[in-house]
């Protein structure tokens, strides 16, 4: 008998069971792991296969090889291995220790100690929170197929979100581009349940990698009804505040967090140089100076780093109250040849440094988790294909640790006609440095493409790992791995009071008071509240799209009640005296005029929204014949003009002689109020302005230093109530 056991033991290890065994032992589960990341089994291996391979088969496999009896009497008799109800997930093995227990109890303690090894291993270093960002990403880099880690490079709009994108093929990224929301009038618990159900679809792929999602929340959470929306860039550049702009970020940053978006597409760091590019009030100011200081915005989005946080390498605060930003558009898109948008910017290396790039220094010396690449190109070499910018000076010679995104449909633009080389394009970017690409719809191409280019060679796989390193490094960093989804407690942050209060002081603070009264001793400011009859007109009087301006529930902007906010003729009713009537006509007639008494008159005229290309101009007068219906006014009724404008834009000499007042109030937003704060004396004006404000086209471009710079009001100007007009 003895020698039969010794035979048949022997016979038993020596068998195919027992290698599988011993393999088993030696390499736990990931064998299992590697087994599934073969490409030949991913494609056809579900993320439910791959759980119950691991949770299902492999015990039961182990177990019938070291006890095939019992194995086998237990699978005669229907003997689950696991409790019934608890199903694999809660590893209730009940039935598997009680069978051991009563039938092998010499090895019941091992055997315990190896299964628990064995569920310990189930959990990947790169889902343990506590585990260091770094072991983190070289954990899972190493898990990935390459397939996987070409869709972590694509960033899709979510209008082409399919189970197939996310959790087949592994899109790293989702937008939503102006205007792109979840449907007509949105509210944000819809855009909230849009995210979470883009989150679920990547949180079921092989790996469980989340999406980070994104969007242009560039003057507050501006594609969301409802949501706060601030100044945009070239207020604020006028107000100087540095605090301000990281309160500004603050807020903005638990807007989208409510919605459950991980990224926004801000600050756009840009330092324009002509007011006739169409992203002009994207710039903070013409000044690189001043636009450093207002990178604040960046830690107001993302938090502020502590005290000897490594150089470059990106940073979150709070996964539930921050977001990550993104500084752009690396660089120089705001020095193009004569403000043409996505043109060239002709300068040398140095002046490139001196005046494109300082801002982006001090982005990175916030941490700033990522760079958005720009359209534009410098001496002729599109950024989006430039090596040295995007490798050599970006991430090696500034030191950034995070990655490169490029704009939407960037790539394309490397190929004449657009996107016609699509393969070229995406070895041009990738090989320079691009890391994340915003595609937004052909996925599936470039998915097929870029695995081309790195199996022929066009694009060595030091370089694809490379990207995903700093891709999965922001994730962690993000938090998204470990609270994926929305906090629904934060839903009524957006649009609260404290964050239009907040809007509200960014407008006053971004006014800018270029002339007050007509007569040196005669201030026209403030206004008088209690006045008997106040005319209001112009096409920007009550129009809260207008005042929004580009980049407003919708990527141009649009006319009308497109979101919640006060108008300035709202504002003017709810200021003015309980007594005085206010009296609102776009045009108003000659009769209106002449006949109405009126004790004074506010004229509000300006620019139509606009974005990036559509807003490039050569003729910068004031749309809508304002200069006429502002002379026709300011004749018969003192007079004070408003300019709502995201630039300069030409006052013609006899204009500005007629009118008592004028203010540049740029791109408001939505909380009119702040204006009238001002008009009325509540509060001063403290605004300068941000750029040199030119008598006509024909100076531009026109900067501060320039040996013919004769400006109509110059960079820092900028009146008091209490200070006269000196024209």
């Amino acid at each position: 008998m003895c020698t039969h056991k010794k035979i048949t033991r022997s016979r038993y290890f020596l068998s195919v069971r027992g290698v599988v065994f011993f393999i088993c032992i030696i390499s736990r589960l990931q064998d299992i792991d590697l087994f599934l990341a073969n490409p030949a089994v991913a494609t056809c291996t579900s993320p439910r296969v791959t759980s119950f391979v691991k949770e299902e088969i492999l015990p039961r496999a182990m177990y019938a090889l070291i006890f095939p009896k019992e194995e086998s009497a237990a699978t005669q008799r229907h003997i689950p291995l696991f409790e019934e109800g608890g199903g694999a997930n809660k590893h209730k093995h009940t039935h598997l220790y009680y069978s051991i227990e009563q039938t092998y109890p010499v090895m019941y303690v091992p055997l315990c100690l190896f299964t628990g090894s064995i569920m310990a291993s189930e959990v990947p270093l790169y889902k343990d929170a506590s585990a260091p960002v770094e072991a983190r990403v070289r954990d899972l880099l190493g898990r990935m197929t390459l397939r996987e880690k070409a869709g972590q490079m694509a960033q899709i709009e979510h209008t082409v979100v399919s189970s197939r994108a996310l959790t087949e093929l592994g899109a790293g990224s989702v937008l939503s581009s102006g205007g792109s929301a979840p449907h007509d009038r949105a509210s944000p618990s819809d855009w909230a349940s849009m995210v979470d159900d883009a989150q679920r679809l990547a949180l079921s792929s092989r790996l469980a990698i989340p999406i980070l999602y994104g969007i242009d929340a560039v003057h507050g959470h501006n594609n969301v009804l409802a949501a706060t929306v601030f100044p945009h860039n070239a207020g604020l550049g006028a107000s100087r505040d540095a605090e301000l702009v990281r309160k500004i970020g603050e807020a903005t940053a638990l807007e989208v967090r409510a919605t459950g978006i991980h990224w926004a597409f801000a600050p756009c760091v840009a330092v324009c140089r002509d007011p006739r590019w169409g992203r002009c009030y994207e710039s903070y100011s013409e000044d690189p100076e001043i636009v450093r200081s207002l990178t604040t915005l960046v830690t107001g989005l993302q938090g502020q780093p502590p005290a000897g946080h490594p150089h470059g390498y990106p940073f979150l605060r709070s996964v539930r109250e921050n977001v990550l930003a993104c500084a752009k558009h690396f660089v120089g898109d705001g020095g193009t040849h004569k403000g043409i948008n996505e043109g060239n910017t002709i300068c040398s290396l140095e002046d490139l440094e001196r005046i494109h790039m300082k801002p982006y220094i001090d982005c990175i010396n916030q941490g700033v988790a990522t760079v958005m690449a720009s359209y534009s190109q410098w001496n002729g070499q599109p950024l989006h294909a430039s090596r040295y910018l995007l490798t050599d000076v970006l991430k090696g010679k500034l030191g950034f640790q995070g990655f490169v995104v490029s704009d939407l449909e960037g790539i394309d633009r490397l190929s004449e006609p657009r996107g016609s080389d699509y393969r070229y394009c995406i070895a041009q970017a990738v090989n320079a440095g691009i890391d994340m690409v915003m595609i937004p719809f052909r996925f599936e191409k470039f998915l097929e493409d870029l695995l081309f280019l790195v199996e022929s060679g066009g694009i060595p796989i030091s370089r694809i790992d490379d990207a995903v390193e700093r891709i999965l490094r922001v994730k962690f960093i993000s938090g998204v791995f470990d609270q994926p989804f929305s906090d629904p407690s934060l839903l009524d942050v957006i649009g609260c009071k404290k964050h239009r209060q907040l809007a509200r002081e960014a407008v006053r603070k971004s006014l800018v008071l270029l002339k007050n009264g007509k007569n040196p001793n005669e201030p026209f400011l403030p206004l008088a509240k209690n006045a008997k009859r106040i005319l209001v007109a112009g096409t920007h009087a009550d129009n809260i799209g207008y005042q929004c301006g580009g980049w407003t529930m919708s990527w141009n902007g649009d006319s009308g009640k497109i979101t919640r906010g006060t108008t300035i003729l709202e504002a003017i009713q709810e200021s003015a005296g309980v007594e005085t009537e206010v009296v609102y006509e776009e045009s108003p007639t000659e009769a209106t005029i002449e006949t109405m008494e009126f004790s004074y008159a506010v004229v509000v005229v300006g620019e139509v929204p606009y974005a990036e290309g559509s807003g490039d101009r050569t003729d910068l007068s004031i749309p809508f014949n304002g200069s006429d219906l502002i002379t026709r006014v300011a004749c018969k009724v003192p007079t004070i003009v408003i300019v709502i404008s995201g630039r300069p834009l030409v006052i013609e000499p006899q204009v500005l002689e007629k009118v008592d007042a004028l203010v540049a109030a740029w791109l408001p937003g939505s909380e009119g109020m702040g204006i009238t704060d001002c008009l009325f004396g509540d509060h001063d004006f403290v605004g300068k302005l941000p750029f040199t404000w030119s008598r006509s086209v024909d100076q531009l471009p026109l900067h501060v230093g320039d040996d013919n710079y004769d400006p109509l009001f110059h960079v820092g100007y900028g009146l008091k109530c209490s200070e006269l007009t000196e024209i």
